[in-house]
């Protein structure tokens, strides 16, 4: 009679042989500088706090001989675990197992988590390594891809969702990191492209490195693909548990307060010196926002991408805020098509899991020449106000120095229903600038006048007396103080406290139609 087979320790030694995978494989992962799928969730997660779903799942794919390897997990490690003791979900791509690479039950895995997370209303985290669809599945792996999209998209706006790109992300895979809410990559170690370096030198003749073409740093400087950049994995989930410490864990929820222990009513003196005499000198507005913000911290999102515009998280009294702001160390702050799209999707971001707003401005306007008409300037900048004007979370606007033209309407101004506006002393709020606004008034009697130059100054001058100050704007309430920049902090506070209190509501419609 057969000796009776101990189902319990048979389990056992599947769930150990998925643990432990091939050997070599791991070690090729290591010689390679990469964690590996459980180590990434380890180093990621609380102590002990994973719990893993699925390891036994196993491939069911008979073609090409796969019906002779099917180990227990098929390529990609699922579950549930906590970060800074909230519930996240996530996946980690094994590229121990067939390279990581995406069939019928490695879909289905990372469905299921990402079912989870929508049912329960938790972040969802995805640490992407893989070699992309499983050839030898064809269209099904395809058909797992395309799940996955739909996915990214019914979550989209209800819970945040990460992307941690640690290794290759290729081809249509590229499509999820790309549709979720933040993406993090490690130099030297993270790369994403939808065409390889093969076929483009097959194709163009155009011969490029995997990283020149799709790296990290590409990413973060060039394409604006990627929020977030590191150089070791341990520094990207740090990084990924800060994030998350300023997320809600639904749009059904408010974002995570702390007690404070910055004075509100802290005031900054050193902002007085912040702007400079020269209305064309240039200053970092970092300064301000960390002069403002509780403790001075503030977590950069972007920060090598279109750098004329900073956006981040912050705390102002322990509430968590998404700051915008114009930088005139980088093209004077003006607004360029890159900027207007950086700031649009961060806005949308923060109107919809509840994080108010916070807009530092100092524009002169959008960005002139060809290249930027010719790119479609005036699309891409309608999409910064359209999602200022679409945001009915707190808006809070501190204007600084300059607010010109249209520009001024676009950044959270009092006429596109913000909250709350104060200025500086310092500030400008006006059509134009004093010397292109006197160029077009008074063309012609600078033009006939004996010294044309002289005159010129003197028209200038009355012009700054006039508009460059921000009492015309404060006479007619479209900024509600002018206040010392000092007293910045505790006046946004105060309207933030207010503020918090308002109830949002939109018209009823399927979904506005912003101009993509």
């Amino acid at each position: 009679m057969p000796r009776r087979v101990d189902p319990l320790n048979r389990l056992r030694a599947l769930k150990y042989e998925a643990g432990h995978g091939d050997k070599e494989a791991f070690e090729r992962q290591h010689e390679k500088g990469k964690l590996t799928a459980r180590e990434r969730i380890q180093r990621l997660v609380d102590r002990n706090s994973f719990e893993e779903l699925d390891v036994f799942a196993r491939h069911r794919s008979r073609n090409f001989g796969l019906d002779t390897r099917r180990p227990a997990g098929d390529g990609v490690v699922t579950g549930m675990a906590r970060i800074g003791g909230r519930d996240v979900m996530l996946f980690s791509h094994d590229a121990a197992v067939f390279g990581g690479s995406l069939g019928e039950v490695f879909a289905e895995k990372v469905c299921k988590v990402m079912d989870l997370a929508y049912r329960d209303r938790i972040p969802v985290i995805g640490i992407n390594d893989s070699g992309g669809a499983r050839i030898q599945e064809g269209v099904v792996s395809l058909a797992g891809y395309a799940e996955i999209f739909w996915r990214n998209v019914e979550s989209s706006g209800v819970i945040p969702q990460l992307s941690l790109v640690l290794g290759p992300c290729t081809g249509g895979a590229v499509y999820s990191p790309a549709m979720t809410d933040f993406t993090f990559m490690v130099h030297g170690v993270g790369y994403m492209f939808i065409t390889g370096p093969e076929v483009i030198k097959v194709t163009t003749g155009e011969s490029v490195t995997f990283d020149s073409l799709g790296g990290a740093e590409v990413h973060n400087v060039k394409s604006g693909v990627a929020h977030f950049l590191a150089d070791t994995e341990d520094e990207c989930f740090d990084q990924t548990r800060r994030l998350l410490s300023f997320l809600p864990q639904s749009s059904a929820d408010r974002p995570p307060t702390v007690a404070s222990t910055d004075d509100p009513d802290r005031l900054a003196p050193e902002l007085a010196n912040l702007i400079p005499d020269s209305p064309k000198e240039p200053y970092d507005i970092k300064d301000a926002i960390q002069a403002v913000v509780d403790h001075g911290e503030f977590l950069e999102v972007q920060s090598f991408y279109a750098m004329n515009l900073v956006v981040g998280f912050a705390r102002l009294g322990g509430q968590p805020v998404g700051v915008v702001a114009n930088q005139p160390k980088v093209m004077a702050g003006a607004l360029d098509i890159n900027a207007s799209v950086k700031g649009a999707r961060f806005v949308r971001f923060c109107d919809a899991f509840n994080i108010p707003l916070v807009v530092f401005e100092d524009v002169p306007g959008f960005l002139p020449g060809t290249a930027q008409e010719y790119g479609g300037i005036i699309r891409h900048g309608a999409k910064l106000l359209y999602a200022f004007c679409e945001a009915t979370v707190p808006k809070l606007t501190v204007i600084t120095r300059k607010a010109y033209g249209g520009a001024y309407c676009v950044m959270n101004s009092k006429h596109i229903r913000a909250d709350f506006n104060v200025a500086w002393p310092t500030a400008e709020v006006a059509v134009m600038g004093p010397e292109g606004a006197v160029n077009i008034i008074f063309r012609r009697e600078i033009e006939s006048a004996s010294d044309a130059a002289a005159r010129r100054r003197e028209l200038v001058a009355d012009y700054v007396e006039q508009f460059a100050n921000p009492l015309v704007a404060a006479e007619r309430g479209y900024v509600d103080d002018v206040i010392e920049p000092a007293h910045t902090r505790p006046a946004l506070i105060k309207a933030l406290r207010v503020a918090l209190r308002k109830k949002r509501q939109r018209a009823p419609r399927w979904h506005g139609n912003i101009p993509l």
